[in-house]
Order: C-alpha cells, then sequence, then structure tokens
C-alpha cells in the first residue's frame, strides 16, 4: 500500500507516493531489533540513500542502526512499531526532502565536506539554500554524501577526464600534439614552458597550501567521527582531554579550552563531574577556591551541570570517607559560597535520596551530615525575603535574621559574631 509522500497532502491523486513502512521485529532480550523491510524502496521515492531514513530513526530513537546494504538489510535496534517508525519519518523528509519554499519532494542534496556545508536544491520551482546542519543525521550526511546523479556524474567524468588530460600532457605522454612527435619529447624537458608549470605546483606557498587543506580536512572529519561515537567513548575522550592538561601542568589557564572540548564532544552537562574526579581530593575545601573559574564555566546557570557536580561530590566522599564524610555541610557551604551550587538544586539534591553514584546507605549518611546545612540555607531564604518587605518600610533589626549577606539591617554586633561561628561550625 503506497501513502503521499507528504502526509500533510490528502489528495488521493497527489503524484509523489511512496510504499508504507514495513517494520519486522527479530530477536528477543538484548539483541531485539527492528528490520525495516522495504526502506531500499521507501528511500527510492524520496530520492535520498536508504541509509539516510535509517539513522535518522537512530538519532531521534537513542538507538543503534546497521546498515547491510549487500543484502538490503537496514536496522534500528531495539522493537519499535512500524505506525511509530511511519510518524518519525515524516520529519525526515520535512527536514531532509521537501522543499522549503514549494513543499515538493523533488530536491537533490549538495554536500561539501570540507566547509562542512549540506545545500539543497528543488527541481519544480527552483530554489536553492542550506540545510540546518545542527540535527545530529547531519554529521552522517556530511561523512557519507550521497551519489551524485547523472548530470553530476557526467560533470565529474569530464573534470576527471580533464585532469587526466592535464596529467598526461605534463608528462609528455597523452595530449595530441606530444602523441604525433614522440621524438620531441626530450625537448619539453628542457623546455621553459614545462619548468614554470612545475615550479607553480612545487613552490612553498602551494605546499602549505595544500596543507592546510589536508589538516582542515582531517579536523573536520575528526569532528564528525568524535560525534558519532556513543556517548561513554565521548566522555572519555573529554576525560583523557582533561588529565593530559594536568598531568602537562597547563590546566590553571585552561578553562576555556576545557569549556570548548566539553561542548564539541557535546558532554558539556558531565564537565564537572570529570572535573571533580581529576581535580579535587581530601583537599577539596582549598581546591574549590583554585579551580573555582574551570566549573564555573559550566555550573553558571546550569542546573543540569550542578546536578552533576553534586554527584562528582558524593563519590569524593566515597573515596575520602574518613576525611571528608563529617565535613560535608563546611564543604556545600564552599560550593554554594562559590556560586557554583543554586538552592533550588541543593533543595532538589537533599528531598531525594539517590544511590546513582554512591550505596544507598552512604547516601543517607552524607544526606543526614547535609541536614543542617541545607535547613540554614531554607532559613536563610525565608527570612531574608522577609527582610526584603521589612526594609521597604523601615530598617529595623529581627533578632531572628541569620542571614549572612544582609548588611543593610543592622544586627547586634555579638549576636552576628555567633551565628557566623555557628554557621561555620555546621
Amino acid at each position: 500500500m503506497s501513502v503521499n509522500v507528504n502526509r500533510s497532502v490528502s489528495d488521493q491523486f497527489y503524484r509523489y507516493k511512496m510504499p508504507r513502512l514495513i517494520a519486522k521485529v527479530e530477536g528477543k532480550g538484548n539483541g531485539i531489533k527492528t528490520v525495516i523491510v522495504n526502506m531500499v524502496d521507501v528511500a527510492k521515492a524520496l530520492n535520498r540513500p536508504p541509509t539516510y531514513p535509517t539513522k535518522f530513526f537512530g538519532c531521534e530513537l537513542g538507538a543503534q542502526t546497521q546498515f547491510d546494504t549487500k543484502n538490503d538489510r537496514y536496522i534500528v535496534n531495539g522493537s519499535h512499531e512500524a505506525n511509530k517508525l511511519q510518524d518519525m519519518l515524516d520529519g525526515f523528509i520535512r527536514k531532509f526532502v521537501l522543499c522549503t519554499e514549494c513543499d515538493n519532494p523533488e530536491t537533490d542534496l549538495h554536500v561539501n565536506p570540507k566547509k562542512q556545508t549540506i545545500g539543497t536544491s528543488c527541481k519544480a520551482c527552483g530554489y536553492r539554500g542550506m540545510l540546518d546542519t545542527r540535527h545530529k543525521l547531519c554529521t552522517f550526511i556530511l561523512k557519507n554524501p550521497p551519489e551524485s546523479n547523472e548530470s553530476g556524474s557526467a560533470s565529474v567524468k569530464k573534470e576527471k577526464e580533464k585532469k587526466n588530460r592535464k596529467k598526461d600532457k605534463e608528462n609528455g605522454s597523452g595530449s595530441s600534439e606530444a602523441g604525433n612527435h614522440d621524438i620531441d619529447a626530450p625537448k619539453a624537458v628542457d623546455g621553459d614552458d614545462d619548468d614554470e608549470d612545475w615550479a607553480e605546483e612545487t613552490t612553498e606557498e602551494a605546499q602549505r597550501r595544500r596543507m592546510e587543506e589536508i589538516s582542515d580536512h582531517a579536523k573536520n572529519l575528526t569532528l564528525s567521527e568524535d560525534l558519532e561515537k556513543p556517548l561513554e567513548e565521548r566522555v572519555n575522550l573529554f576525560y583523557n582531554f582533561v588529565k593530559q592538561k594536568k598531568e602537562s601542568g597547563t590546566i590553571d589557564g585552561a578553562e576555556k579550552e576545557i569549556l570548548a572540548e566539553a561542548e564539541r564532544l557535546d558532554v558539556k552537562a558531565m564537565g564537572p563531574l570529570i572535573l571533580s574526579e581529576l581535580l579535587f581530593n581530601e583537599n577539596i575545601r582549598d581546591q574549590i577556591k583554585k579551580y573555582k573559574r574551570h566549573f564555573l564555566r559550566f555550573c553558571h546557570n546550569n542546573k543540569k551541570a550542578q546536578k552533576y557536580l553534586l554527584g562528582g561530590f558524593e563519590c569524593l566522599v566515597k573515596l575520602h570517607q574518613v576525611q571528608l564524610l563529617p565535613r560535608v555541610p563546611i564543604i556545600l557551604k564552599d560550593l554554594y559560597d562559590a556560586d557554583l551550587l543554586e538552592e533550588d538544586v541543593i533543595f532538589a539534591w537533599a528531598e531525594k535520596v539517590s544511590k546513582k553514584y554512591v550505596s544507598k546507605e552512604l547516601a543517607k549518611e552524607i544526606h543526614a551530615k547535609a541536614a543542617p546545612f541545607v535547613k540554614w540555607l531554607k532559613e536563610a531564604e525565608e527570612e531574608s525575603e522577609g527582610n526584603k518587605s521589612s526594609r521597604s518600610e523601615v530598617v529595623v533589626y529581627s533578632s531572628s535574621a541569620r542571614e549572612l549577606k544582609v548588611e543593610t539591617v543592622k544586627p547586634n554586633a555579638p549576636e552576628k559574631e555567633e551565628e557566623d561561628i555557628d554557621i561555620d561550625a555546621i
């Protein structure tokens, strides 16, 4: 049964049709997978390689994909219904097939791996534009550009023939002029024109330019390959990068490079977890001050990164339990004062004991030790709000005020000192 390529068009006489996806689930347990039986036919109707929609499914579902082009088997790991994949295919068609101007599917992709761009051209309306390359599938397309059509292949052949003729001419063996006068070939070696041609190709400038092109292309390939790797491998790459900086003694001023590498590998949120493992030990209080800028690059206005920082802190307590467990509230206060943790993140962490990073028993102990600090933080937040409303009418000191940072209200000096001592001694 066929369906419209653009399923938002309900016209039954719509000329652009494609077969409905047929999915077959194979295997059991961890080896279960979904084979898309007619992916070749569907891709042919869309004028796209069958690997593109299959990889798109993998990106959207977070699943691994497999291609067996010889046997026309295109596989997505896991069990997936055909209707779900059909709906997902509509997303692929919208992003990578339909023309953005006329919604016509008669489009071609033009991939430039060197510039890392993907262009599209419509045969119906003549529109030419660029695709948004932020989708993960674009990385795969840049590494695996579609094969040229007939006209494209013809132009490629012509270019190759020109290059071959030029090489033959330089070698004195392929041009029509040199072919009929083989005896004159030695003269070409001594001629000035040929010497000039060879000099242009072997100058230092030409060599430098070619090396730069090769290195740029290699960088782009490396970037694409790294992003294609699973999350665990990308995290390991980032871990080794930070470890190398630490071992070489250049980590103190490398916070920008570390952030850039995390963003390149798309593991920015997990950065504090790796940094905690490599930069913190039992002397964490001093190290928080030393590496504050490194962590701020990740944790500023990023609650997910702050949660990973708390996870790294729990792992650190596990490694140095004797030294750090009694000092949990003080360390949390240091992290809070350094603006690495926000109140909301601390409150959410304190409400639920998790065994994601350490055992449940140790997690309970850590939360129990942190309870006085969390209680003080909640009271300080509530009373600071009360103080703000009272200051709008008259500045009066309340003996119950316990926030350290409030200075507009002038409390009695002895009481403030006692409170400072109490909080530091938590």
